[in-house]
């Protein structure tokens, strides 16, 4: 249920967006060109109520389909063609992999497993769930890993506290816990799927130079940073802002292996969802040697991802229910899937190619150049910290759809990679720490937890710095080593 506050700062967003829309376009500030300044309003609307969620995010993200055709911006066709770009439908078969790990548990499975053999202590608990979820993010959802993960951490704090007397280390330990779920589930960056900026960012540099961001290249690249930052953050969770000084706890370590004899043995359905999902991560990582090697099929992480989601459906679970072989996913279990999400990349999108065909990033990129340099990794660092720091209070999806056309154009007109640059914007923009609204898994932690946001603030402002810094080194040392990562 929504707050009065709630209630009165959505309005505020509402009217303000509409209001400063209207304005820009009245005054025209810039002194743009006429189309060059309609686009710019019609940003400004969707970026004020995207900050504010003045309406569902997915009916601003609808908002070019009436108003581009409407001012005569692009046509209709030329609109709605942005809702079904290929990296909606790679998202798609993301989506549905996901579910069918959900549905039949197997990411328990898998989390359950690395936390036994991580220990049972307080710091190695929290490593344990920091790695875990840090896997899982790498695949699914953060926002669904946050969530499954948000229930055994809950049931391990339980424990601990029934056994454990010293109330400043149980809290230690709970707030360490809490945010490492959230922060894990952030920081899983080290592939193309892990979050939508990810996603994002690879379908606009396929649509605008016509260039694949290829899965295994950025594999390579980003898993060693993200297992870093995980350790970073385990380090900075419990050696610097929240020791907990728990020792082995044999309940805890009872309540884990009480939890995996009630799962069993793996079932039929979870041994041939593994199989899918392995298939798919295969593929993924394999698919330029494949096509290398042959021409008769190739393959594209698009297809990949979809082919995964389609596999579910053809494939029998193994299990039968009322006299009938059930399969691995039928279409009720997708009724709940994030289409909000899939819309809001269609929107971005849409917006992001308005922005370019007017010409106005051309303006914003010359205006960014009074923050450009000689030396590039000064130029890395600030991009990097004003994605982090604007993540803090808008979607990070939406910002890099917003952002990605800015930094490429200020990218061609310095004459350098326009990777160096939006590859880091977009990595960073998933690691906002500070705030609730930064991501979803810090506003599921910060709302279920019921943490105050004084713990969030502090631990979120060292890890944004280090992030920043860390991101941007790794950039701007490996990017221009990679073969696959250059336009």
């Amino acid at each position: 249920m929504l707050t009065r506050f709630q209630l009165s700062y959505k309005k505020i967003g509402l009217i303000l967006g509409f209001s400063l829309s209207v304005l820009s376009f009245i005054i025209n500030p810039f002194i743009l060109p006429y189309r060059a300044n309609q686009v710019l309003s019609i940003a400004i609307l969707m970026i004020i109520w995207w900050v504010f969620e003045a309406v569902p995010m997915a009916v601003t993200a609808l908002l070019p389909v009436i108003l581009f055709p409407v001012l005569g911006i692009a046509s209709l066709k030329e609109a709605a063609e942005n809702y079904a770009d290929p990296i909606v439908f790679l998202f798609m078969g993301g989506f549905f992999i996901a579910l069918a790990i959900e549905k039949w548990n197997l990411h328990k499975r898998i989390a359950l497993g690395i936390i036994r053999v991580t220990g049972t202590n307080g710091d190695r608990i929290i490593l344990g769930f920091i790695m875990a979820t840090g896997f899982l993010s790498l695949w699914l959802s953060n926002t669904a890993t946050t969530m499954m993960m948000y229930p055994l951490a809950v049931s391990v704090i339980h424990v601990i506290q029934n056994h454990n007397k010293n109330a400043k280390n149980i809290k230690n330990f709970s707030l360490a816990l809490m945010l490492s779920i959230a922060y894990a589930s952030n920081f899983a960056i080290g592939t193309v799927i892990a979050t939508p900026p990810n996603v994002a960012y690879a379908g606009y540099i396929e649509d605008r130079f016509n260039y694949t961001i290829s899965f295994s290249d950025w594999m390579i690249l980003f898993l060693p940073l993200t297992v870093f930052l995980l350790l970073l953050l385990y380090g900075i969770l419990v050696k610097i802002v929240y020791p907990n000084n728990i020792r082995y706890s044999k309940e805890a370590s009872n309540a884990i292996k009480k939890a995996q004899l009630q799962l069993g043995l793996m079932s039929k359905p979870e041994v041939r969802v593994l199989f899918i999902f392995i298939l798919t991560v295969v593929l993924w990582i394999t698919k330029d040697i494949v096509n290398a090697w042959q021409s008769y099929i190739i393959l594209d992480d698009t297809a990949i991802g979809v082919l995964g989601g389609i596999l579910l459906f053809l494939i029998p679970s193994g299990q039968k229910t009322e006299g009938e072989n059930e399969r691995l996913m039928s279409w009720p279990d997708v009724r709940n899937m994030a289409w909000d999400i899939l819309l809001l990349f269609g929107g971005g999108i849409a917006l992001a190619n308005a922005l370019e065909k007017s010409q106005l990033l051309n303006e914003l990129a010359s205006g960014l150049k009074l923050i450009s340099t000689d030396n590039l990794f000064l130029l890395i660092l600030i991009v990097t910290a004003i994605s982090v720091f604007l993540s803090e209070i808008i979607s990070n999806l939406a910002l890099v759809m917003i952002l990605s056309p800015v930094v490429t154009s200020l990218a061609l007109s310095l004459h350098i990679n326009p990777l160096l640059l939006g590859i880091p914007m977009t990595l960073s923009a998933s690691c906002a720490s500070m705030l609730p609204m930064g991501t979803p898994p810090n506003a599921i932690i910060f709302a279920k937890s019921k943490m105050k946001i004084r713990y969030m603030m502090k631990t979120g402002l060292i890890l944004d710095i280090v992030c920043i810094i860390i991101i941007s080194l790794v950039c701007w040392l490996f990017i221009p080593m990679m073969p696959g990562m250059k336009l």
